[in-house]
């Protein structure tokens, strides 16, 4: 049940109805709402709902073991045991066969044919974010930052709430466990807020991501070979734009779903590619995953309050733990490397400048030199990208050999590619201001007046849909 069918427009009315109808009633609206979320999840994968069950329970139950002893040794014991099962559950149905895989490759290297005891399941849709989200629960407890919740039901609608169960944005739940103990609420312009929300997402996910992923992106990374530099550029700066409106698409529609049940979710994109250097990227792209992984991973390591080789240490150790997180491939490991040492490098220059008596520009930056420093961090990210999408290190190998052929042919960029590619970048270099300004004018407008300008965005949705419909890309994940 994708956001961007009309089954979740059916499933998403029905929900919206039946928990402002039982607003009142707090404890049935929380039933419902579960119940609605393990429906949601059911039409991915029916026979993995025990698995989120049995998540949602250990972890509740560990987080109330922990907050009842001051014992440090006790406390320290629950917490190693949360993050044995979590962790021991996201390797085993994402990293088995992974490990296999190394495993009889290196024995291969050595003349050696081992057989191995391969699973081949299916991925657990979401499985990345509910397990972290629900050992997040048990970690802050543990920290004292969280007080253990008091009602198994608020607990197990924190993890399963289907805005963002399978694919984010990572809500902690200080943020969000509070928002069930309270009534709802939602007026006029925040409820207008959230349909511009949903539509753009809609717009993003439909009639761009989809539209350059069959168009462009899927063909170019598949056969290489068949492109010429210009189009493969063109490729790469395409999947830029496609996973950007994907994910950020797909996020929008969560945010917007969640606000019409009158729940708040946090930022989760922030005009990425606006991004002067690769930290203020990360501060920009999935945030809550960023901020997740700063918390529960970087900092613990050290963070940069060590030496100047322990934090480049942290940053490297960060972002492999990262692109390891985005798939059981090696080429998700590199991209991850890739962006460790891209880190490193940026924390080592501010330290030599630093050094000099150098310090860094907190005033407005000339835009020339903004210009420069957008332009390297969006290649930079780019060649990331190339490693990300591709299937494996041979086919991104081929995309930057196809780079390095120089040739200029473009019979494959047809006008509506190109179009569609200059929206995305537009768009996303919209100044917020401009953005905020047509969101404000649309929730101000007469019922009537908005209704017409979401069937206008109904329509166009309908004429650009491909023939089917694209899963969003972090469903993968």
């Amino acid at each position: 049940m994708a956001f961007n069918t009309l089954t979740y427009a059916w499933f998403f009315a029905v929900a919206f109805v039946v928990s402002w109808l039982l607003s009142r009633l707090r404890l049935l609206r929380l039933i419902f709402l579960l119940a609605a979320s393990y429906f949601f999840y059911a039409n991915f994968a029916w026979y993995y709902l025990p698995l989120i069950f049995f998540s949602s329970t250990i972890d509740y139950w560990l987080g109330n073991r922990i907050a009842a002893t001051d014992d440090p040794r006790s406390r320290k014991r629950w917490l190693v045991l949360t993050v044995v099962v979590n962790l021991g559950m996201l390797g085993f149905f994402k990293y088995w066969d992974f490990g296999l895989d190394t495993v009889a490759l290196a024995a291969n290297s050595l003349g050696w044919n081992p057989s191995l005891p391969y699973l081949r399941l299916a991925l657990p849709i979401g499985i990345s974010f509910f397990t972290f989200e629900s050992m997040s629960y048990v970690i802050d407890v543990y920290r004292r930052t969280t007080k253990p919740c008091d009602s198994y039901l608020k607990y197990l609608l924190f993890v399963a709430f289907f805005p963002h169960l399978v694919s984010g944005p990572i809500v902690r739940p200080r943020d969000l466990i509070p928002q069930f103990e309270r009534s709802p609420s939602l007026d006029s312009i925040d409820g207008g807020r959230a349909l511009f929300l949903i539509a753009i997402g809609l717009v993003k996910k439909v009639v761009i991501s989809d539209y350059l992923s069959v168009n462009l992106v899927d063909r170019v990374f598949l056969n290489p070979h068949d492109y010429s530099a210009v189009e493969t550029l063109a490729g790469i700066y395409a999947y830029a734009i496609q996973i950007y409106c994907d994910f950020s698409g797909y996020t929008d529609i969560a945010i917007g779903s969640a606000a019409l049940l009158g729940v708040t979710f946090p930022l989760n994109f922030n005009s990425p590619y606006k991004a002067m250097n690769l930290q203020d990227f990360w501060n920009r792209w999935h945030i809550s995953l960023s901020t997740w992984l700063r918390d529960y991973l970087f900092v613990p390591l050290g963070g940069a309050l060590g030496t100047t080789g322990r934090t480049v240490r942290n940053f490297i150790v960060l972002m492999l733990i990262g692109g390891l997180w985005h798939g059981a491939a090696w080429h998700f490991v590199f991209w991850g490397l890739l962006h460790g040492v891209g880190l490193a490098a940026t924390f080592v220059y501010w330290q030599w400048l630093e050094a000099r008596g150098i310090k860094r520009r907190k005033r407005r930056v000339p835009l020339w030199r903004r210009a420069i420093g957008i332009t390297l961090t969006f290649h930079f990210v780019c060649l990331g990208w190339v490693f990300f999408r591709a299937e494996s290190f041979s086919k991104a190998w081929a995309v930057l050999a196809r780079l390095g052929s120089l040739t200029t042919y473009h019979p494959n960029l047809h006008p509506w590619i190109v179009v569609a590619l200059a929206v995305g970048i537009v768009s996303h270099f919209t100044p917020d201001k401009l953005f905020e300004r047509v969101r404000e004018t649309f929730t101000r407008m007469p019922f009537w007046a908005q209704g017409a300008a979401l069937f206008g965005v109904a329509w166009l949705l309908r004429e650009a849909a491909t023939s089917q419909a694209v899963p969003f890309v972090y469903f993968q994940f």
